[in-house]
């Protein structure tokens, strides 16, 4: 039975195999006369004895070719080696490339998730303050009611309600609107009347001085003016009215008013 041995991807035929072959192709080199310098003396002068004992020639040019394939071959499987490795750290440095552009791609999209987010908890409470009342005096309470009669008024009731409030008193807009007057309103003394974002109207009447101007808009809290004594009044006090136009008529209930917005009056 013959065997076979198997090689591997860069091993070279085997030491006999090397030397058969390098024979053969030295025979051949022989036949054509290039390797008859490489022969012996004896050889050439045809004396089969000493053909025998001093064959040289042929041995060392076997044992160099067989040198000189170990080399290449050593050399090949030398080069396959750092081929390999710089494949596989060019892979490795792909792979690692990958990760990491994938792991920007995440963080940017978690940031821009949690920015949005937050902008829409921003967009939501300033929708939420927009809504939102608040008395028109810090601190203070109803001194006059509405409806209240007296010959202190031209109509013989109270069209508003008073908040007792000292000259000077910051006086707040109770809610988010556009200023339509901020001047002298004759028996109101100086006076601002706002339109509120729900078409409904807002007047403060009796201030020493006035901070916003017509067309402005306002938003809930924000100063307007001081509390003062002016136009008919028999002290500083600041007047409150609720009004569905801006005329003066129109009036509502302003403690109702109020409180159906959520401001404890």
């Amino acid at each position: 039975m013959a065997f076979t041995r198997g090689t591997g991807k860069h091993r070279g035929p085997s030491r006999s195999a090397r030397a058969t072959r390098n024979l053969a192709g030295i025979a051949t080199l022989a036949a054509s006369g290039v390797v008859a310098t490489v022969a012996s003396p004896a050889l050439a002068a045809g004396n089969p004895d000493e053909a025998n004992t001093h064959d040289t020639g042929f041995h060392q040019a076997v044992v160099l070719g067989d040198e000189l394939a170990e080399q290449i071959e050593a050399q090949a499987d030398a080069q396959q080696e750092a081929a390999d490795a710089a494949a596989a750290q060019a892979k490795a440095e792909a792979e690692a490339r990958q990760q990491a552009a994938e792991a920007k791609r995440k963080a940017e999209a978690e940031a821009k998730k949690q920015r949005e987010a937050e902008e829409r908890a921003a967009r939501e409470a300033e929708r939420k303050r927009l809504l939102t009342y608040v008395a028109p005096v810090d601190g203070s309470y109803v001194s006059t009611s509405y409806k209240a009669s007296s010959g202190l008024w031209s109509s013989g009731s109270h069209t508003g309600i008073d908040f007792h409030a000292d000259s000077g008193t910051t006086v707040h807009a109770v809610g988010s609107g556009t200023v339509v007057e901020a001047g002298w309103g004759g028996a109101y003394g100086n006076n601002v009347v706002i339109k509120m974002n729900d078409g409904t109207y807002t007047q403060y009447g009796h201030l020493s001085s006035i901070s916003v101007s017509v067309g402005q808009t306002v938003t809930p809290g924000q100063q307007i003016a001081l509390s003062g004594n002016t136009g008919n009044t028999t002290g500083p006090h600041l007047h409150f009215e609720a009004r569905t136009s801006a005329e003066y008529g129109s009036d509502m209930d302003p403690v109702a008013y109020l409180r159906s917005h959520g401001v404890n009056v």
